[in-house]
Parts: structure tokens; C-alpha cells; sequence
């Protein structure tokens, strides 16, 4: 059988008989199927393979990703089934069941499925990842687990297996066995898989939301209904990794946690808040090795330059302004990269700490002890630090302590929360700062705002109607968008890039401030002199083929 599958191919013109004799002296070591060897040793794709298997065979091969999939027939198939077999059910006509499966010659699996389900089953071949992704979307995601836990362990065993303490999880070397903590770990690798920043559990009145957030918007994640039965164990489970009080409901309670995929390190900030109908709880995910490049914010060239002559400066505040969410503390964390060197002491008062970067002193505030961001300033100036930053600008003592601080000679990093570079001015003298500081400390206000990126795999061309463009721009490029497509779960977009304005203080705008100038006015005479605005910059993204027109509507709405 081997051979003549080998010799088909050969025949087709899909491999060499160099290849095929190669292929079979590693299929007789290894006795997997050829066809396994050649995928292997990637001399063809799988779905060429399968493509000649079903001729060979005279069944159909299917692309799912093309298929629209009846959802009252994939209930009358369990969960278990469909992950065990690695088969998706396709179709049921009377009482023949049309199943998808990589492998034409498991028969036995197929005469199970026969006998505990009672149906007829005839196969389609589909490529097998292909198969596990439609089993995650219809099913959702650890629906197997679920109906394992739920038919075959006692309620004490799920609470007792759930709050079980381990210190690093490797999501990856889970046991087999049905259970709270299988299904959690479950959940987080399909939120890392799908570059999922943030995972929210919503319980409602006799509902449950899994819901994780990638490039910055949240989608429903696929689960089954029955994980409302054992949404408490998961809150337990989660809680007891992060080392929070599992018996406490009634209170907000925060935690951190650390698991691992393959060789990669990821850390979890835990938040849990007692709602109506029980607890909901965010799970941020963050990688616990980040590697920062100026390259990476998506600055442009004119933009870098200033912003590099602002960290050549020993002292001055450089302030970046936006809304949460908008990548301020990349941003800044991309800015400290760069000066950390072993020449400079560089000290950081956050909340959180976000990430852990070497050589860097990072400070936790924490107000219940009175450890604030001016309480932190005060003291670690006594450790004679070259750099510091300061989380955020929240009021006018950590405003003022923060201004002090640079003007003894510091090179000082913050945010604070505006729309726009001009407003960060206006609100530091809300906040009763007197302008004149303001003026002798800030050297620049970055302003931005993070857009997501086309998918380059479903990346077309578009025309854009003179109507949609802003006033007084022409559209000099063709633009384009994602039409969706599997690689980027049908959304058009894969990753982000930040749009970006930045204020330099000169002359003429510090006396504007010292005037208490309002915000336009102080932003019109920063464009007249040469600022890029962020509305501007988000379009020439847009004609550059990294952006759509909506993204850029979508986040700078509030800006414009």
C-alpha cells in the first residue's frame, strides 16, 4: 500500500523516486505511514497528500475552512468523540453520518464511532489542523473535558482537583485525566494561541461568557454550555494559581501567576471582582520576556528623530498621552530599553509593574501601605538615579514631586491622560501646576493611539470615495483591507502598530503655555510648526497598506 501511494505520487510529478526511496527508508525505521514521512521530512503538503489519498480511495476531500457547519448536527455528536477521533462531523442524512478525518486508513476508529453512535459513518479527508480548529469553534474550547468532568467526577473531586497548588503550570504537560485544572489550562493555551492579551469570565443569570481580547477588541470565545455548571471550581482553580483566598467572595482581589508553553514563559495578572451572580474575573497575559525596539513602535522616521533628541537630553520630563489601552507603557518601556546601559541608574515607579526589565529598579506602588508614586519619588531620589519613571500622572502632588524631580537634573518618563499632545499642557496647570514649570521641565508630549494591522494573508486593494477621506487630503495611494480569511480568524486584521503625534517644546509654544493658551490653539501653532497630527499620521499608515480608513476613524474619533 505504501509503495503504490509512493509511486502515485511519484507519477503526479509531486515528488521525485529520489525522494520517494529516501521517504521509504525512513518510513521502515520510524514505521509510521509514508505519507507522514514525507509530510515530516517536507517534501509535500499535507494537502496534496490528501488530495491524492482521496482519489486514491474515491472520497471527497473538503477544505473546512469553506464549510458551513449545521449546529443542531454537531450536538447529536459529543464533544469527546470529535476530540478523541480528531474527526468533524460534516453531515447526517437519515442514518448516515459523514465524518472528516486526516486519516483514510484508521478504521477501527471508524467502527467505533459505528457502534457508539449507532450511525453509518462514510469520511471525507480534510487537513488535521484544520479539523482541531472547526472542533475548537463549534464545540468550543475544552468542551471534551467538560463532558468527561461532568459525566464521570463526583462535585468534591472537581473543587479538591481545582485548588490543587503548583507554582509554574506548563500548560503543555497537563495530565490526561479529565479536570478543573486540565480545562483552565486548557482555556489559557487556546487565549496564547490566538494572541489573546486578556481573557474574561462574565457570569450572568443562568449564562457564562468566556471572552478573550486580541489586537485590542473582545471576542465571544466558542463554549460549551454545560461550563456554567462548573464555573465556580474554575474561579477556585484560577484563584488558587494566582494565591489569592479562594473562600473570600465578597471583595476585589488581585493575584499573578506564571505558566508555560513549550519553552516560553508567560505571566498572568489575576483580577477578580464579586458581581450579581457570582465572581467575574480578567486574566491579562503577558510575556515574560519582551524584547523592545524603537523599530517596533511604528514611528515614523521624522517622528523617531525627535523623539531620539529628546533621550539624548541628561534632564526634562517626557510625557506620552492617551487613553488606557492606547500602548503608552510600551512606549515608555521602549524608551528605557534604549537608555539602559550600564553607565545609567534607572529607577520606575509603576502600578503595575507591567514588565521586568534587567538592570532596571522597578518599584510596586501600593497604597495601602502609603507606598504612592510621590511618597516613591521622594525617597528614591536618595539612590542618585540618572533615569525615572513614574507611572502616571494622577494628581498634582505625584505632578509636582514628578516636575521637581527633573528639574534637579533627572530625565523623567510619565503619562497622563489626554486626547491630544497640546491637552497634556492644559491639564498639568488643571491639575494647579504653575505653567512656568511646566515650561523650565517638559521637554515632549507624545500623543498616540494603537491601530490594528491588515492581514497580510487576506491583504486586498480598495478604492476609497473622495467623501470618506479627511478635508484638505487626496488619496494618493490606493488603500487596502483584509477580507478575512483563517489566519486571522476572519477579522481582517492580524497584530497592531501606533499612530502617533508628538509636541516639542520650543520657544513659541512655551509662551503660548505661559499665556494659558487654550488646547486648539496651542495645537494649531504646533502643526503650523511642522507636527505631524496623529489623524494625519494614521492616514498615511492607511495609504502605506497598514491600516484601513476604520481603524483610523475608530481611534481618533475623540482626538479629532
Amino acid at each position: 500500500m505504501a509503495v503504490r501511494i509512493g509511486e502515485l505520487l511519484v507519477e503526479k510529478r509531486l515528488i521525485t523516486e529520489e525522494q520517494l526511496a529516501q521517504a521509504v527508508q525512513e518510513h521502515q525505521k520510524s514505521k509510521e505511514f509514508l505519507g507522514q514521512t514525507l509530510i515530516r521530512l517536507r517534501m509535500i503538503s499535507e494537502e496534496k497528500l490528501l488530495k491524492v489519498l482521496a482519489e486514491q480511495q474515491g472520497v471527497a476531500f473538503l477544505n473546512l475552512k469553506d464549510v458551513k457547519f449545521d449546529d443542531e448536527m454537531i450536538k447529536k455528536i459529543p464533544a469527546k468523540f470529535a476530540w478523541h477521533y480528531k474527526i468533524m462531523p460534516i453531515s447526517l442524512k437519515g442514518n448516515v453520518l459523514t465524518v472528516a478525518t486526516s486519516n483514510p486508513f484508521d478504521m477501527w476508529s471508524i467502527d467505533d464511532l459505528e457502534t457508539n453512535l449507532g450511525y453509518r459513518v462514510e469520511t471525507v479527508l480534510a487537513i488535521a489542523s484544520d479539523i482541531a480548529e472547526a472542533i475548537r469553534k463549534y464545540y468550543g474550547v475544552g468542551a471534551d473535558t467538560i463532558e468527561r468532568i461532568l459525566a464521570e467526577t463526583p462535585q468534591e473531586e472537581k473543587i479538591a482537583e481545582a485548588t490543587a497548588k503548583e507554582k509554574v503550570e506548563d500548560l503543555e504537560k497537563s495530565s490526561d485525566a479529565a479536570s478543573v485544572v486540565k480545562l483552565v489550562n486548557q482555556i489559557l493555551q487556546q487565549a496564547i494561541h490566538d494572541r489573546a492579551t486578556d481573557i474574561h469570565f462574565e457570569h450572568f443569570h443562568n449564562d457564562l461568557l468566556l471572552r478573550y481580547r486580541i489586537d485590542g477588541i473582545l471576542y465571544d470565545a466558542q463554549v460549551s454550555e454545560n461550563m456554567r455548571y462548573l464555573y465556580s471550581a474554575i474561579i477556585s482553580r484560577i484563584k488558587v494559581m494566582a494565591n489569592l483566598d479562594i473562600v473570600e467572595r465578597r471583595i476585589p482581589q488581585d493575584g499573578r501567576a506564571k505558566v508555560k508553553i513549550g519553552e516560553k514563559e508567560y505571566e498572568l495578572r489575576v483580577s477578580v471582582i464579586p458581581t450579581l451572580y457570582g465572581e467575574n474575573v480578567v486574566i491579562r497575559i503577558l510575556p515574560t520576556l519582551m524584547l523592545f525596539s524603537m523599530a517596533d513602535l511604528g514611528m515614523q522616521e521624522q517622528e523617531l528623530q525627535v523623539l531620539q533628541r529628546a533621550l539624548d537630553k541628561p534632564h526634562g520630563i517626557i510625557f506620552v498621552t492617551g487613553p488606557t489601552g492606547s500602548g503608552k507603557t510600551t512606549t515608555l518601556y521602549t524608551c528605557l530599553s534604549k537608555l539602559n546601559t550600564r553607565e545609567r541608574k534607572i529607577i520606575t515607579i509603576e502600578d503595575p509593574v507591567e514588565y521586568e526589565l534587567r538592570g532596571v529598579s522597578q518599584i510596586q506602588v501600593n497604597p495601602k501601605i502609603n507606598l504612592t508614586f510621590a511618597a516613591a519619588l521622594r525617597s528614591i531620589l536618595r539612590h542618585d538615579p540618572d533615569v525615572i519613571m513614574v507611572g502616571e500622572v494622577r494628581d498634582s502632588e505625584t505632578a509636582s514631586v514628578t516636575i521637581q524631580t527633573s528639574l534637579t537634573g533627572h530625565l523623567v518618563f510619565s503619562t497622563i491622560h489626554t486626547n491630544d499632545a497640546a491637552s497634556g499642557a492644559t491639564r498639568l496647570i488643571d491639575m494647579g501646576i504653575d505653567p512656568f514649570l511646566i515650561t523650565s521641565s517638559v521637554e515632549l508630549f507624545i500623543a498616540q493611539r494603537l491601530v490594528r494591522k491588515i492581514c497580510p494573508e487576506c491583504k486586498e486593494e480598495i478604492k476609497l470615495p473622495p467623501a470618506s477621506l479627511p478635508k484638505g487630503m487626496e488619496a494618493r495611494k490606493p488603500a487596502f483591507r483584509g477580507k478575512g480569511c483563517g489566519a486571522c480568524n476572519n477579522t481582517g486584521y492580524k497584530g497592531r502598530t501606533g499612530i502617533y503625534e508628538l509636541l516639542v517644546m520650543n520657544d513659541k509654544i512655551r509662551d503660548m503655555i505661559l499665556r494659558k493658551e487654550s488646547s486648539d490653539r496651542i495645537q494649531a501653532k504646533a502643526i503650523e510648526l511642522g507636527m505631524r497630527p496623529m489623524v494625519q499620521d494614521g492616514w498615511e499608515k492607511v495609504f502605506a497598506g497598514m491600516t484601513t480608513p476604520e481603524e483610523v476613524r475608530r481611534v481618533t474619533q475623540a482626538a479629532e
